[in-house]
């Protein structure tokens, strides 16, 4: 090739602006979430697991709900993704989605799973559809307001460059961590028993109203145009790590409860 032909093709693609929508965690965030939830299962939970996804692990599957996006026959379930909430109000008061919402989503997704009577696809499809909003559900800004979509419209910069408040949540603070899927796993807090069983408990709408109480933060976090760097790193990659550990808790406990 030639190579100002390549270098004007490598131009294009690598300069991209990052102010792209986006509504999913990167696959960095769900691969850990997804990881974490694999140390959580119970033997038998791991073994049905297994024979559903036939060897494949649920940090491998986490991206499957993004993955599909692209194919226009699965749009029924892109709503699926997030909760529109305004910042004071419960998910039971909050105006739903005629489409759907990702409580729904998620309690479809179990539905199937339970049921001795889904078909072996499907149970595969839900499981794997499960594995991803369980994640989606703990980063704050799926659970964020309808005007500005979760945060996509609130433009900010990350080191001078140009991007999203929803991105910056979504992978910009994960990348610039630095470190795999399975390094960040590895790393998760080592909570007592206490502390997991307390993380556990409640309900899926309990999960998204203590959730949303983190958006608020999130949105009182920034202003628009702002320049986040190391310092807005240092403060908030805690609670990344927090939601992304309490994730995947969350989710090897609805998949022990399933199983």
């Amino acid at each position: 090739m030639n190579i100002k032909i390549f270098l004007m093709i490598s131009l294009f693609f690598f300069s991209k602006p990052s102010t792209e929508e986006t509504v999913f965690w990167g696959p960095t965030g769900h691969r850990t979430t997804g990881k974490i939830a694999e140390k959580h299962l119970t033997n038998k939970a791991k073994r049905k697991i297994d024979k559903l996804l036939k060897g494949q692990s649920l940090a491998f599957v986490a991206t499957f709900g993004d993955e599909i996006k692209s194919d226009k026959k699965y749009n029924e379930f892109y709503s699926w993704h997030y909760v529109n909430m305004d910042l004071d109000e419960k998910y039971a008061n909050a105006e739903k989605n005629p489409k759907g919402d990702l409580v729904t989503g998620i309690q479809k997704c179990i539905q199937v799973l339970k049921d001795e009577n889904s078909a072996e696809e499907d149970k595969v499809f839900y499981l794997k559809m499960l594995v991803h909003l369980v994640g989606d559900l703990h980063q704050p800004l799926h659970i964020g307001q309808r005007e500005d979509k979760g945060g996509n419209g609130i433009q900010v910069q990350w080191f001078g460059n140009g991007t999203n408040l929803h991105t910056v949540w979504d992978s910009k603070m994960i990348e610039e961590w630095n470190m795999s899927y399975i390094e960040l796993a590895n790393n998760a807090e080592d909570l007592s028993k206490k502390e997991i069983k307390a993380i556990e408990k409640g309900t899926l709408v309990d999960w998204v109203d203590e959730v949303h109480e983190t958006t608020k933060e999130v949105y009182n976090s920034v202003k628009v145009g702002e320049n986040l760097k190391y310092r807005y790193s240092y403060d908030y990659f805690g609670t990344v790590r927090t939601q992304l550990q309490k994730g995947g808790i969350r989710l090897a406990k609805i998949l022990n409860d399933i199983f």
